[in-house]
């Protein structure tokens, strides 16, 4: 007896969300390696002792919090069919990714304003594995946006509805990781600097 259409349906959701969730422990794994690698680099000498984060990065942690608040609105508001709703938490989505990737390039002006430099003879290894660290989530982050852009599409296009909401659950699943992420991270290098 062959499958039916929901329990197909059903079984590809799973499969996607499998997937989803191996990319993301390797990319946990990924970071994992790196905060270790810091941990480790703290007993060099050269290490900086007084090194503060910029604030930009506590109000990006905070905007990227709101990513995660807005997309999972987002969802619960095409589960209903509420589909202007759904389209706004999208924008909004959006807008605050886009705030986070800019507050990050904030942060980093506000580090070398400082005079701490990532790269060449005025670095530090503080400051180039925060650089590291920080970039390697940007790329992971630009990801995430390239798929928030092809979600907003899909939407425009009417792909979703209380019946179909596979990509934009998809979609919340990685903004959520991101978010769990960048607070793992900066929690990370605020108590371990």
């Amino acid at each position: 007896m062959g499958m039916t259409i929901d329990e197909h349906k059903e079984r590809t959701s799973r499969s996607y969300k499998l997937i989803l969730l191996f990319g993301m422990v390797s990319m946990f794994m990924m970071f994992a390696g790196l905060t270790s690698a810091f941990v480790v680099s703290k007993s060099r000498v050269d290490w900086l002792k007084d090194f503060q984060l910029p604030s930009a990065f506590y109000i990006s942690t905070a905007v990227i919090i709101g990513c995660s608040v807005t997309f999972h609105l987002a969802k619960k508001a095409i589960q209903k069919n509420n589909r202007n709703a759904t389209t706004s938490f999208l924008l909004a989505t959006l807008a605050l990714g886009l705030a986070f990737v800019i507050l990050q390039f904030v942060g980093f002006r506000q580090i070398v304003d400082n005079g701490y430099f990532f790269t060449g003879s005025e670095s530090s290894i503080t400051t180039t594995f925060l650089y590291i660290v920080t970039i390697v989530h940007l790329a992971h982050l630009a990801g995430g946006l390239i798929s928030l852009l092809v979600i907003i599409y899909n939407h425009f296009k009417q792909k979703y509805n209380s019946t179909q909401t596979l990509g934009i659950e998809l979609g919340a699943m990685y903004w959520h990781f991101l978010d769990l992420l960048w607070v793992y991270l900066f929690l990370f290098l605020f108590f371990f600097k």
